[in-house]
């Protein structure tokens, strides 16, 4: 689905949503070809928490969750530096 269509059948909503195909722009904006409905939110704060939950168990996936208030889906990629904690290796001394 694109972001007007997503907008239009879940009006007023906070969502969970995948990229299924996306690029980045030369302005580092993600650009989304496709979009899937992952799960309907209570709330933002619900929102935020399944993000997390699922981001987690998939971090390859790209997750993001939005209120369809939105008029358009603007999210500029940042590149990471740094290590994620389930990478990190313990070194005892």
């Amino acid at each position: 689905m694109h972001w007007p269509e997503i907008r239009k059948a879940y009006p007023k909503q906070w969502l969970i949503v995948e990229g299924i195909e996306a690029h980045t722009t030369q302005d580092n904006r993600r650009h989304f070809d496709r979009l899937a409905v992952v799960e309907k939110c209570s709330d933002g704060s619900m929102a935020m928490k399944r993000y997390r939950e699922l981001h987690t168990r998939y971090p390859q996936r790209e997750f993001y969750y939005v209120h369809t208030d939105r008029p358009e889906l603007d999210i500029l990629e940042r590149h990471w530096i740094g290590i994620r904690s389930g990478y990190a290796v313990r070194l005892e001394g």
